[in-house]
C-alpha cells in the first residue's frame, strides 16, 4: 500500500451529518468529491479514494446488551461497499465500541473484511472502561490490543490470499493509545496512526508534533480534519499544509 498510495477521504454514517460529510447527501456524490480531494494530495503517490463508515456507533445509552454501542446494518455497509468498488477506493470500516470488546467487533465484521478492499478504523476514544459512559471520558486502548487486532487481520489476508488492508488507528490525545511501544506491526497490515483533534492550523500542528514524537517503527501516520469545526473563528489548514507535515501523511480523513 504505501509509498505507492495516499489514502484520502471522508467518514460519517448515513442519517447523522454530524458524525461526518459521509453521511451527508448522496453517497455516491460523497465518494466522487472524495475522489476529487484525493487527487489534491497526490504529490507523488497515486491517490486512493477511503469511504471511513461507522460500523459501531458508540451510545450514551447502554442499550440491551449494556454495551453502550449499535451496530450498522448489513444493508448500509454494502451500499457503501458498492460505492467504494465503483471509484476503486476502500471501504474502512469505523469500530467506536463502547463498552463492547474491540476485537469482537472487528470479528462481527468479518464477512466483509474478507473483501480485497475493505479495511478497520479504531476510534479508541469511545472505548470505554467499566463504570464509563461515551460522552463522559476519553476511552483508550493500547499496544496489546492494537496489535491482537493486527494479528486477526494479518491472519486472514493469509488465509484468503489477500492484498495488504489497512488498520487505522485514530488517536486525539496521548492518553488514548498507551504502551504505543508494546505495538507489533503484522505481516500484510498497513498500521496507521491517524492525529485527531480539532482546532486551528497552530493548534492541529502541535498535537501533531506530540502525537508523532517517537513513532514505533512500521507505523504509518493519517492527519484527520473537521470541515466544520476547525473552521470555526479560524479556518482549515490546506492540502499544502497538511503535505506539509513531517512525516508526510500517508492517510487524510475529513469529517
Amino acid at each position: 500500500m504505501f509509498p505507492r498510495y495516499r489514502l484520502v477521504g471522508f467518514c460519517g454514517l448515513p442519517g447523522a451529518a454530524a458524525l461526518g460529510r459521509l453521511g451527508t447527501g448522496d453517497p455516491g456524490r460523497r465518494a466522487a468529491e472524495a475522489e476529487k480531494v484525493a487527487h489534491s494530495y497526490a504529490a507523488g503517490r497515486e491517490p486512493l479514494p477511503a469511504l471511513e463508515l461507522l460500523a459501531t456507533v458508540a451510545n450514551s445509552a447502554a442499550g440491551p446488551d449494556g454495551t453502550y454501542r449499535s451496530r450498522t446494518p448489513d444493508a448500509t455497509i454494502r451500499r457503501f461497499h458498492r460505492v467504494a468498488r465503483d471509484r476503486r477506493g476502500l471501504l474502512l470500516l469505523n469500530i467506536q465500541p463502547g463498552r463492547a470488546d474491540v476485537l469482537d467487533e472487528v470479528k462481527a465484521l468479518r464477512d466483509w473484511l474478507i473483501h480485497p478492499d475493505v479495511g478497520i478504523a479504531l476510534d479508541p476514544e469511545w472505548e470505554m472502561g467499566r463504570g464509563e459512559v461515551p460522552g463522559d471520558t476519553y476511552g483508550h486502548t493500547d499496544g496489546h490490543e492494537l496489535t491482537e487486532v493486527a494479528r486477526y487481520l494479518s491472519g486472514l489476508v493469509e488465509a484468503h490470499d489477500l492484498p495488504q488492508k489497512p488498520l487505522v488507528f485514530h488517536q486525539v490525545a496521548t492518553s488514548v493509545v498507551r504502551k504505543q511501544s508494546a505495538l507489533r506491526p503484522q505481516p500484510g497490515v498497513a498500521l496507521i496512526k491517524s492525529a485527531d483533534g480539532i482546532g486551528p492550523p497552530g493548534l492541529k500542528r502541535g498535537t501533531w508534533r506530540e502525537l508523532v514524537d517517537d513513532l514505533p517503527d512500521g507505523l504509518h501516520t493519517g492527519f484527520k480534519l473537521f470541515y466544520e469545526e476547525d473552521a470555526e473563528g479560524s479556518r482549515l489548514m490546506t492540502p499544502k499544509e497538511v503535505l506539509a507535515l513531517r512525516p508526510q501523511p500517508e492517510y487524510v480523513m475529513y469529517e
